[in-house]
């Protein structure tokens, strides 16, 4: 792949572009930005070259290369690089609260509320964020066994763009204090009338064992 070099003194938008198109696109957050794109701009702008962990070291050399910048070490404080992983739902414990689906950049996770979810492997970016929000822990990071390619960014970058320009289209305007409190209390109540169907269901499934 050709890498086009540009530095400092070129045009911000040409150079958080070029940047931009060699990012894993994993949209992953752990550079501390909201998604590659956001950190392209902030590299361009004199952010450190150093903070994508799923790029690693390679990545850090390019960036040194595109921006004419001294090459250094991976930022292990945003984390380790390591092989890539994709998300896997344990689908006998999801409980169908759709916060995974929120939570995913690139829409690799498909279901309803109250219905099992399960994520496209060919999708997945390996980002990560599907994980925390599960309130019952039914989603793992398993190996891969493949490489992420560019192609895979360039289509990851395509989904992150539509996704984003959907939650655009679809946002409401920001809710009252007291909107909050009952679509939180909403919230809670639809999850823990799940993890009762989920506990449920687990205890039966154990008891069909013995």
């Amino acid at each position: 792949m050709q890498i086009s070099t540009l530095n400092s003194a070129q045009p911000s938008g040409a150079l958080a572009d070029a940047i931009d198109a060699v990012l894993p696109q994993t949209q992953c957050k752990q550079c501390g930005y909201d998604g590659c794109r956001p950190y392209a701009d902030a590299v361009a702008a004199g952010a450190p070259i150093n903070r994508c962990p799923p790029g690693g070291d390679a990545l850090v050399a390019t960036l040194a290369s595109v921006t004419g910048r001294e090459r250094i070490a991976l930022d292990r404080s945003c984390g380790e690089a390591h092989a890539l992983t994709l998300a896997r739902i344990d689908e006998a414990i999801c409980i169908g609260c759709t916060l995974c689906i929120e939570a995913c950049p690139v829409d690799a996770i498909v279901g309803a509320a109250k219905r099992m979810h399960t994520v496209l492997p060919a999708l997945c970016t390996g980002c990560e964020l599907c994980v925390a929000p599960c309130p019952v822990d039914c989603i793992a990071m398993v190996p891969a066994g493949r490489a992420w390619s560019r192609e895979d960014a360039r289509a990851s970058r395509d989904r992150h763009l539509a996704r984003n320009r959907r939650v655009a289209r679809t946002a409401t305007p920001a809710p009252t204090s007291v909107t909050i409190d009952d679509e939180r209390q909403r919230r809670q109540a639809a999850i823990a009338a799940a993890l009762v169907r989920a506990r449920a269901r687990r205890k039966a499934f154990d008891t069909h064992r013995k």
